[in-house]
């Protein structure tokens, strides 16, 4: 890790982020996956940052000094539900502090989604021990769009 990015501070996510954090799941999300339909607005998604996410789940956030939020990560007791990173901050350490955490929070083990075409995830995951237990065809989720479950365990 360089200086700058030693400078990464990660906390709860307060009120005041949400816009932010919701910014980095748009910029993530259409990075990542390019060929998935989102069924929500950007206003939809900054809504849900704001009203679901960072006040009724356990919504983390990881911030610099000079770029402000560049990733999030929301848990929900077991379950991942969210981590995306700023594109530019993309395989430099943030997200293995993401999943440390997660694991710390949940120690008794973590289940998450993720789509099939996004063999980058597939791999982040499979290193940090999870195991790919699920494939679905999309029809329960709203972007229906093929997913993969994955579980980690101690």
């Amino acid at each position: 890790m360089t200086a700058g990015e030693g400078a990464v501070k990660v906390c709860r996510a307060l009120p005041p982020d949400a816009e932010a954090a919701a910014g980095v799941w748009l910029r993530s999300f259409a990075a990542a996956l390019p060929s998935v339909v989102r069924p929500r607005s950007d206003e939809e998604v900054r809504e849900y940052f704001r009203h679901v996410l960072v006040p009724l789940r356990e919504t983390w956030v990881a911030r610099t000094a000079d770029d402000g939020v560049i990733g999030v990560l929301v848990l929900d007791g077991e379950e991942l539900e969210q981590l995306y990173l700023d594109p530019a901050w993309r395989g430099r350490g943030v997200g293995d502090r993401f999943v440390a955490l997660a694991k710390e929070r949940s120690p008794g083990g973590l289940s998450l989604w993720t789509f099939q075409v996004n063999t980058p995830a597939h791999r982040f995951y499979a290193r940090h021990g999870f195991t790919a237990v699920e494939w679905t065809d999309g029809s329960g989720n709203e972007e229906r769009e093929p997913d993969v479950r994955y579980v980690w365990r101690p």
